[in-house]
């Protein structure tokens, strides 16, 4: 890469640092106009500014002892400052080479003596300075550049610390929004679910049907309860299918076991495989006898979950699809069809009784 095409890319990542920070044109802040006053005072010198270079402009988030509240950035001392990580130390300016043609040096304003240290990132890009001004020429002395040093990254620290407030009050608007999402779908699931309830109602046992309703609502709650401990893109299923299992256990009074691979799924999923395992296991705690099985299979063709039990009165041509007038077949089967899956039956080479629901890896289910 040619020598001017990495200084035009160094800036293009440093404007990028800039904008990240989102400083640029933001009001007085009186941390920042605290360090600036004590910068001066620690120098003894009458001015002080903490500066943002821009694309054109130098832009001062705070300046002690100066009226303006920006300047050009060509030719500017700040800009000049930020091509190195070194302090830039101009004891008399008049006598300098670098600055006897800045018109602050060479004009109304008679700059004499400038000290400025990089207000550098995390990641190694300078976003302007701290500096002091005189327009008295005078030595500095390594202590107060060290002192400068300090001032400057006590700047730096206050800005990572709004970029991270940030980026957390980001983060909880989006969470909240997606909770909001996950909130009305669910709603709109048991709506759904309400209505095929009612549609299979046995009209001589309305309240054996409203208690089946009222079951399956509690365990949508049962499974966001623990849904919602999980605040990231991609969560453990076989984890999540433990940790809601212990409690059906408990609720069922039966001894179910849980075993199979390790593996993320989208956290998106946890929703319908949660609810798929409290219908199929609940079903084999009302129907099928003796313990029940729980296996999680993750493999090159995809994910599969797999509930059976030790054997139940179940024809060996049965088809879960075809089982309109089970409700749990047709949630189970509604839900699987969510992970773009398909539920099958059978039984286990000991004689139990076998539901199971395999659906694809994420990459295989792009639109």
């Amino acid at each position: 890469m040619a020598e001017g095409s990495t200084v035009e890319e160094k800036e293009r990542q440093r404007m990028a640092a800039v904008r990240r920070y989102d400083i640029l044109d933001s009001p007085p802040d009186g941390v920042f106009d605290r360090i600036t006053a004590l910068a001066a005072r620690r120098l003894g010198v009458p001015i002080s500014i903490i500066s943002i270079v821009d694309d054109d402009r130098i832009w001062f988030k705070s300046h002690h002892g100066v009226p303006v509240d920006q300047i050009g950035r060509e030719p500017g001392l700040c800009a000049s400052a930020i091509l190195s990580d070194d302090p830039h130390i101009l004891s008399d300016a008049r006598l300098d080479p670098r600055s006897l043609a800045n018109p602050l040096v060479a004009g109304d304003f008679g700059l004499r003596f400038y000290a400025g240290v990089p207000l550098t990132t995390s990641d190694g890009h300078n976003l302007g300075t701290l500096c002091v001004i005189d327009k008295e020429a005078r030595a500095i002395d390594q202590e107060q550049i060290e002192d400068l040093k300090d001032l400057a990254s006590v700047v730096m620290d206050q800005l990572e610390l709004r970029l991270s407030a940030r980026r957390a009050v980001s983060r909880a608007e989006l969470m909240a929004k997606e909770i909001d999402h996950r909130v009305m779908n669910s709603l709109q699931f048991v709506s759904g679910l309400l209505t095929m309830q009612a549609r299979s109602a046995d009209q001589d046992n309305v309240a054996a049907s409203l208690h089946l309703a009222a079951n399956r609502v509690a365990a949508i709650a049962q499974v966001h309860r623990h849904f919602y401990t999980e605040d990231t893109e991609r969560t453990s299923c076989i984890e999540f299918v433990r940790r809601l299992v212990t409690e059906l256990q408990t609720v069922l009074g039966r001894i179910i076991t849980v075993q199979g691979d390790e593996g993320d799924v989208p956290t998106i999923w946890i929703q319908p495989i949660g609810l798929i395992v409290n219908e199929l296991v609940t079903n084999a705690a009302k129907h099928g006898k003796g313990q029940i099985d729980l296996q999680y299979e993750k493999g090159p063709d995809g994910h599969a979950l797999i509930v059976s039990d030790e054997g139940r009165d179940l024809p060996d041509d049965f088809d879960p699809a075809a089982a309109t007038k089970s409700l749990g077949m047709r949630v189970v089967t509604l839900l699987a069809k969510q992970l773009r899956g398909e539920l099958t039956a059978g039984r286990r080479p000991d004689g139990g009784t076998c539901f199971k629901v395999a659906f694809p890896d994420p990459e295989d289910q792009a639109d």
